[in-house]
Order: structure tokens, then C-alpha cells, then sequence
């Protein structure tokens, strides 16, 4: 199969030029693909990790303060540990930290008096919402090689790659 291929080339290429070269008979184009996909989730995480890191984040907490600020409403642990994808003793340690912080508090629910509810505090608040801020400019500069078209159609792409395996 003949695919296009871009003058500039890069890492993946030099994989896929080796697998040619050592397997012919295995078009590895896939690999094309994936391969990129996946170093660029790593090299993006990792500036996506240290720009949280920098507001005096970690990436854990950054997760369960702004899952609270867009939810715009206080969460159950059990909302928290499912939307972050945490076991509940990993949520457990995680608010009882944030807590300490004095980022969040757990409160009674109003509607069961045997839950908790978990709500940002004013100080928490206002640290996601700068966090949340310098989050979103590092994107806009991970993003920065791609016009805007380019970033559109490349979101388009994906969540019609994804939400056929969601």
C-alpha cells in the first residue's frame, strides 16, 4: 500500500524505514499512527506534568480540584474516585491531603445523612482556577505547530477514532 508521506521527516519514520527495511513483506503503517499518537502523549504529558507541577501541583490533585471546579458543585468521594479513575482508598488518601491543604472540605449531604460531600474551598477555588489557567495556556503552546484548521480537524479525527472504541 502507498501512503503519502511529509518531507519532514521524524522518529517514527526512521522506525518505520528500519521495519521496512528488516521486514518488506509487513506494511507497518499502523505504526505510523500509533506510534506517534503515543510519543506524543508522552512528550506533551510531560510538559503537561511540570507545568501542574509548577503551580504547586501534583498531577493527582491537579485531577480531583479540577474535576470539583468544572462539576461546579460538591461531588461524593465515590463521584470523585469514579470520574478520576482512582480506587477509593487511593480518593481517601488523596482528599485527606487536599483537606490538610485546605483546598477542599467534606461536608454532610443534605440528602443522606450517611455521605459525605466533597466541596472546594474559597482557597481551593482560587488555586484550580490558576492552575487551570497556566493548564490550558501550556495546550495552547503544545498546540502551537498546527493551524487552527489543523487542530480542529486533527480533534475531529480523534474523537471519531475514539468514540468508535468508547
Amino acid at each position: 500500500m502507498n501512503h503519502e508521506q511529509s518531507d519532514e521527516r521524524d522518529h517514527v519514520d526512521a522506525l518505520l524505514a528500519q521495519w521496512a527495511r528488516e521486514r518488506p513483506d509487513l506494511d507497518c503503517w499502523p505504526m505510523a499512527i500509533f506510534g506517534r499518537v503515543a510519543r506524543m502523549a508522552a512528550l506533551a504529558g510531560r510538559d503537561i506534568d511540570e507545568g501542574i507541577k509548577e503551580q504547586g501541583l501534583a498531577s493527582g490533585e491537579f485531577d480531583v480540584l479540577a474535576t470539583l471546579r468544572r462539576a461546579g458543585e460538591p461531588l461524593t468521594p465515590t463521584a470523585l474516585y469514579q470520574s478520576t479513575m482512582l480506587t477509593s482508598g487511593a480518593m481517601t488518601a488523596r482528599l485527606d491531603k487536599l483537606e490538610r491543604q485546605g483546598w477542599i472540605a467534606r461536608q454532610p449531604s443534605p440528602c443522606d445523612r450517611r455521605s459525605l460531600l466533597v466541596a472546594l474551598t474559597d482557597e481551593g477555588r482560587a488555586v484550580i482556577d490558576k492552575a487551570v489557567a497556566a493548564h490550558v495556556h501550556n495546550e495552547w503552546r503544545l498546540l502551537d505547530p498546527l493551524s487552527e484548521a489543523e487542530q480542529r480537524q486533527l480533534a475531529d479525527l480523534l474523537r471519531r477514532w475514539l468514540r468508535a472504541y468508547e
